[in-house]
């Protein structure tokens, strides 16, 4: 019946426009408003409108960011992420919030001081806020803080040595993820910074968190800065770096071959093969055998790249002998490559090895060779 079908149809919802999310947005001490943002609308309209509903003044100081573990804020470039049903956080801006963290990792109160750190390293995964935090030259207060840190708290060495470490994990973990965006060039640090974070690669072993980032720090130093690479490397020597490859903990392996492998990619050719020497010396092969490859764990990703890439870069050295034409009248190298074919195929056929004629021998010879990668 035409009628009926008309009832029917009027029934059916309508999907919403495409432009149009509906989510929840929290504000401390308050229940979390249900509403529709029009994607359309400008950003900045939308937060004051956000904030009309809770009587706050001041909107250009307020911004949105997912309420979920990552924190991160919500801006022009990134707002067509946002889904229905997701839930938001009406909170200060990412400039309010750089300047507030700037003060406070400045506090004379030690407490204060952790807890600023903890959420300045949190902060600076999101690119919005580290770009805030940098504008106010927030690396150099970094840098400042670990060059005279050790040096600043000596009188108390036995009282903050745990409060001074979780603030040392903390900074470098804040330093690391500042870094990680790319904004700041890594030609400006001192040489001051550099011994620093290479002494800690000693200094805090026993510390994972405050290894680990000194392992990050130093990797991406040599593999972005020819200056820095020459500086990490009068620093930092392989004999350092073995013991962390003897330990259970796969992370801190991983780093450290990468920075074994940043050292090699970025030495100049000549240097290369001593490092090579080197590493044979401290038996840095059986080293990975026993502690990684044979180790009772599985080898995740990133581990068997850094792993693929120490190889090829040894090999690489190999390059210029395998390239070389053999000197036929060299009796010495003509005996090492019979001994070669020898021990590659004839153990297999050792009762047949003196049958046949000459011919024959000689063509099984050419088959051989051919096998083994010779012209």
């Amino acid at each position: 019946c035409p009628v009926v079908l008309a009832r029917v149809n009027s029934s059916v919802a309508m999907p919403p426009p495409a432009d149009i999310v509906k989510v929840a947005i929290e504000w401390p001490g308050a229940y979390p408003k249900l509403m529709e943002i029009d994607q359309k609308k400008p950003l900045s309209s939308i937060i004051k409108e956000v904030c009309d509903g809770w009587s706050l003044a001041n909107h250009d100081q307020f911004a949105l960011q997912h309420a979920d573990s990552s924190n991160f804020y919500i801006t022009e470039k990134n707002r067509n992420e946002i889904k229905n049903g997701a839930i938001l956080r009406l909170t200060t801006s990412p400039a309010q919030n750089a300047q507030q963290l700037h003060e406070r990792i400045q506090s004379s109160s030690m407490d204060a001081k952790l807890e600023a750190l903890k959420d300045l390293a949190n902060y600076s995964r999101d690119v919005t806020f580290a770009q805030e935090f940098i504008n106010l030259d927030g690396i150099s207060l970094l840098t400042q803080m670990v060059e005279s840190g050790t040096e600043r708290y000596q009188k108390l060495q036995k009282i903050m040595k745990p409060c001074f470490g979780d603030m040392l994990s903390f900074t470098l973990t804040a330093f690391v993820e500042l870094m990680d965006h790319g904004i700041v060039s890594w030609d400006t640090f001192s040489v001051a910074f550099i011994k620093k974070i290479a002494s800690y690669v000693n200094k805090f072993a026993s510390d994972i968190s405050i290894l680990q980032r000194s392992l990050a720090i130093l990797e991406s130093m040599v593999l972005n800065s020819h200056d820095l690479y020459q500086k990490v490397a009068q620093e930092i020597t392989i004999g350092q770096l073995i013991p962390h490859l003897q330990g259970t903990d796969q992370e801190i392996q991983t780093y450290t071959i990468a920075v074994i492998n940043a050292l090699f990619l970025k030495a100049p050719d000549d240097k290369r093969q001593e490092m090579a020497n080197i590493l044979a010396q401290k038996q840095l092969r059986s080293i990975i055998l026993t502690h990684v490859i044979r180790a009772q764990r599985a080898i995740n990703n990133e581990m068997a790249h850094q792993l693929y890439v120490l190889q090829v870069l040894t090999f690489n050295l190999l390059e210029d002998r395998m390239m070389t034409k053999m000197d036929p009248q060299d009796q010495a190298q003509r005996d090492i490559i019979f001994e070669l074919r020898r021990i590659a195929f004839d153990a297999e056929s050792e009762p047949n090895n003196s049958s046949g004629s000459m011919e024959k021998r000689k063509s099984m010879y050419t088959r051989d060779y051919k096998k083994l990668g010779f012209i």
